[in-house]
């Protein structure tokens, strides 16, 4: 059974790297899929969901630098 750290100092860096990590690929993939989904089952129309899923992603992705700094600073 593995035994959980109390205190962030215990944390070791590979826990807090997933942490991020998993947490910047929700938050890019995430909204981007749910308006391609949205749009498609709504509206039954691929091509606007698709344009529109991928835009949201870009823009996400322009915000990257930004996103991961604050995650690396909340979560240290």
């Amino acid at each position: 059974m593995s035994k959980f750290p109390t205190k962030k100092s215990e944390t070791s860096i590979n826990v807090l790297t997933n942490r991020v990590s998993i947490s910047m690929a929700l938050i890019f993939a995430l909204p981007s899929l749910g308006i391609f989904l949205g749009i498609y089952y709504g509206t039954g129309n691929l091509i606007i969901g698709a344009v529109l899923g991928f835009g949201v992603h870009m823009v996400t992705l322009a915000f990257s630098g930004r996103i991961s700094k604050y995650l690396d600073k909340i979560m240290n």
